[in-house]
């Protein structure tokens, strides 16, 4: 078949190139190793690859045992890619080059309701941050994925389920922003770019079906179905915060309401209310999902039967929402995310594996998330870098 040789080769290009992001540096003769090429081959493609700019020769091989070989690196400059976390809050911008490595951030004060900031411009500004502290122009970004609460309507264009971040529910608001931007631009759900994140680089490594549970400022969840993630008809998969479950009230009309069953009774604000309920009066002050990973994380490290009782219950309550979950989707494996979730640990895990199991048939595996910084921006990069990487290492054009 015409263009068979062209095909191949751009297959062996990708191959080496994923082996030298994976490993780092490399010389010609490893490469030709874990690839199954000869050396000649090998060779030839590494200096097509290095005429095109996408890899560079580093170091030697000094000091090892036998002759020095030239070692190989995937050029950091190839291409850049940029990630937005945004909450009512702020919004938290960085830019990372095609290795992964982040070389910009910049965090964006938006302070709720009393901004008058428009959101295009609050977009801009954070970008434009990140970028002049990366030492580049905006135009070098070739690609930039948003993460925000709730999703975008695929079949609409507008921002569903996230009632609390003011001025992005606008009809046009894609349309400006594509406007604005000199790159392609893509939009997921916070939560989803979390699972994102745990996929490509923590404790879903290798797991093709997986349920990821976060709580912080709010209680939701990612699916990871085959491989992918499943954003619903609307995009609002995994909006459970809104599951009714036992132990709360019935609510109505949950999205005017922005309250719902489970985010009642196993959200971040649950936690020091049920604190008080038992007793504990030293509560500390501040954001709920703050409040509540100081509780839970003191009552994970705590002998006092008044703070295993708190951990014990908020375990139980969590095992109350993800029994449902589970019934339904039979994951390989659970996640558990965001601050409210990783300050217990091992002790919370280990009692909500417990519950879960006396709650629902299926038997998936609990995990506390290994992604504990900034995981939201982290799988916007890591989601931007993988479409980035797509077009930069095509060498079949």
């Amino acid at each position: 078949m015409a263009g068979t040789p062209r095909t191949l080769r751009a297959m062996n290009d990708r191959a080496a190139l994923d082996l030298l992001l994976e490993h780092g540096q490399l010389s010609r003769t490893r490469i030709g190793k874990l690839t199954g090429l000869s050396k000649p081959t090998a060779s030839q493609l590494l200096a097509r690859l290095e005429a095109a700019g996408l890899v560079l020769a580093g170091g030697t091989t000094e000091g090892r045992p036998g002759p020095n070989a030239q070692l190989y690196e995937v050029n950091p400059a190839a291409g850049y890619a940029a990630g937005l976390d945004v909450t009512p809050e702020r919004i938290l911008a960085a830019v990372a080059d095609i290795t992964g490595r982040t070389i910009g951030s910049y965090e964006l004060p938006t302070p709720g309701r009393r901004t008058g900031t428009p959101v295009v411009q609050q977009v801009t500004d954070a970008l434009d941050g990140a970028v002049k502290a990366a030492g580049l122009a905006r135009a070098d970004v070739h690609r930039l994925v948003i993460g925000t609460p709730g999703a975008f309507d695929p079949n609409t264009g507008r921002l569903r389920y996230a009632s609390h971040l003011p001025g992005w529910h606008t009809p046009a608001l894609l349309d400006e922003l594509a406007a604005a931007l000199p790159m392609p631009v893509e939009y997921e759900n916070d939560v989803n770019l979390v699972a994102v994140a745990e996929q490509r680089l923590g404790a879903a490594r290798g797991h093709d079906d997986f349920v990821l549970l976060w709580n912080e400022g709010g209680l939701g969840a990612a699916l990871v179905l085959g491989g992918r993630l499943h954003r619903g008809w609307t995009g609002g998969a995994g909006e459970v915060g809104f599951l009714p479950v036992p132990g709360t009230p019935l609510v109505r009309q949950v999205t005017k309401a922005n309250s719902g069953g489970y985010q009642e009774l196993a959200g971040s604000q649950a936690v020091p209310r049920l604190a008080r309920e038992l007793g504990i009066d030293d509560i500390p002050s501040g954001p709920y999902a703050e409040v509540a990973a100081a509780l839970v994380a003191r009552a994970a490290h705590s002998e006092d039967p008044t703070h295993q009782q708190l951990l014990e219950t908020y375990a139980t309550r969590l095992a109350t929402g993800l029994a449902s979950l589970v019934s339904v989707l039979d994951p390989e494996l659970v996640v558990l995310s965001g601050a409210s979730l990783t300050a217990g640990g091992e002790p919370l895990r280990a009692l909500v594996q417990s519950e879960l199991e006396e709650l629902a048939a299926a038997r998936p595996h609990l995990v506390v998330g290994a992604v504990p910084e900034q995981p939201v921006l982290r799988g916007a990069l890591e989601s931007a870098l993988a479409a980035t990487r797509d077009e930069v290492f095509d060498t079949s054009r």
